[in-house]
């Protein structure tokens, strides 16, 4: 059987407390943390390939990152 090959988009946030906290925009409800930015990476893979096993085990569409655009906005605003 083939493997299919994913790719998703990850923000990796800092903690006040230390470590740092990993989305993944494209799956709802997938973050997970790491103290450092590679075990953050780390459990990210980790938490993606969790997930998807779930969605195909209830044989539910794997969505992708696709479709999503990253971009970033700078804001001002008076205090």
């Amino acid at each position: 059987m083939p493997k299919a090959r994913y790719h998703y988009n990850i923000m990796l946030r800092p903690e006040p407390e230390g470590g740092f906290t990993a989305i993944v925009p494209a799956l709802p409800g997938c973050v997970t943390y790491g103290r450092t930015l590679a075990e953050a990476r780390k459990m990210a893979k980790d938490a993606i390939s969790g997930y998807i096993a779930s969605l195909k085990k209830h044989k539910e569409p794997v969505p992708t990152a696709d479709e999503t655009l990253v971009a970033s906005l700078d804001l001002e605003y008076s205090h």
